[in-house]
């Protein structure tokens, strides 16, 4: 009898405790695949890094002092992912594009608008947050245009976030 009332002991223990499966990667990000004009994927051969800017009243000041550099000199790549901020309405991006054989730098800035909210998993997981894609807006340097494939950014790792379309070379 000792024994049945010891193994029921555990047994209630084992279920009464919870265990809690936060997520292991954590990442929210969006990503980004390129694409030619007729929606095939092309691989870019010009060396691509991109950095963030801080937006302080309507003016583009680039973060000084601190690395501001998210992606660095890509090449050879058809898609690649960046991190999305969750405390700022927009995302301002600065897109450099070191062109292959030549000396020429191409610049482009890309606006995006999106809609932050808390994604809660558990009291014992930090609050992460996922967000909704509104807008993109873009200069048009070596960019032709960024569409918006899925506006809902999560832990999706996998999903495609935009098509960036670059101008082609004819």
């Amino acid at each position: 009898m000792m024994k049945r009332l010891l193994y029921l002991s555990l047994a209630a223990l084992m279920v009464a405790c919870s265990s809690v499966d936060c997520p292991v990667d954590r990442t929210v990000a969006t990503l980004y695949q390129i694409r030619t004009s007729d929606g095939n994927e092309l691989t870019i051969t010009d060396t691509m890094t991109i950095s963030t800017v801080n937006v302080n009243n309507e003016n583009v000041v680039l973060y000084s002092g601190r690395d501001s550099i998210i992606y660095n000199k890509g090449v050879g790549i058809s898609q690649f992912n960046l991190p999305i901020s969750y405390s700022h309405p927009e995302d301002v991006l600065l897109f450099k594009f070191e062109i292959a054989n030549t000396d020429s730098l191409v610049r482009d800035t890309v606006w995006i608008k999106k809609d932050d909210y808390p994604h809660f998993e558990s009291v014992d997981c930090n609050t992460t947050f996922f967000h909704t894609l509104t807008s993109v807006r873009y200069t048009r340097n070596y960019i032709d245009s960024i569409v918006i494939n899925n506006p809902s950014v999560t832990y999706d790792s996998k999903t495609v976030h935009f098509y960036l379309y670059p101008k082609s070379d004819d």
